[in-house]
């Protein structure tokens, strides 16, 4: 994992200053709740295999469906909290070398091509719920709709692109606000 770039002084007029910081802090506390909710579920769910598998021979059919519906969840949202945090992997020879600006603006580009590859995925993601949703496929352990499952991929890319594009959002504030600083 790659670390951040060696912080500025702050100003208060900066996205970090302390009558900013909680607002983000909720906000990137949603990513937070959702991925202690879902490895809670994926645990309570294997835990419930385990036991029916030891004490009956037999498994339940529907467990591993929903753990790898639920692991697909925890990568996307975890990708949305490593974005937002700007902890998402990167080449450091490239990001770390350099003047202050051109690290900054690194961090942009980087920011945009994020952004516009999950806004690609929540488009043609919505091309597969509608086509799940069309042919009435289902899920072959539960036989449940399949678009109960893929809906979920455009809305997390979605959120993903989001939170890419408040990173760029909060880096070009950066870069003009540091000549002043």
């Amino acid at each position: 994992m790659s670390t951040p770039p060696p912080a500025a002084p702050k100003s208060p007029a900066t996205p970090s200053s302390p009558s900013v910081a909680p607002v983000q802090a909720r906000l990137l506390g949603l990513e937070d709740w959702l991925t202690v909710i879902v490895m809670g579920a994926l645990a309570l769910i294997t835990f419930a295999n385990v036991l029916v598998r030891y004490f009956t021979n037999s498994s339940f059919a529907w467990t591993e469906e929903i753990s790898v519906f639920l692991m697909i969840v925890l990568a996307m949202v975890g990708g949305s909290a490593a974005v937002a945090r700007d902890r998402h992997i990167r080449i450091e020879y490239f990001a770390e070398s350099g003047s202050l600006k051109r690290r900054q603006r690194l961090a942009q580009l980087g920011a945009l091509m994020v952004a516009l590859l999950f806004a690609i995925m929540a488009v043609l993601s919505v091309r597969l719920v509608w086509d799940d949703y069309r042919f009435e496929e289902t899920s072959p352990g539960i036989g449940v709709p399949q678009w109960w499952y893929s809906v979920w991929l455009p809305v997390l890319s979605a959120l993903i692109a989001v939170r890419a594009l408040g990173h760029y959002v909060r880096s070009g504030r950066k870069t003009h606000q540091e000549p002043g600083a």
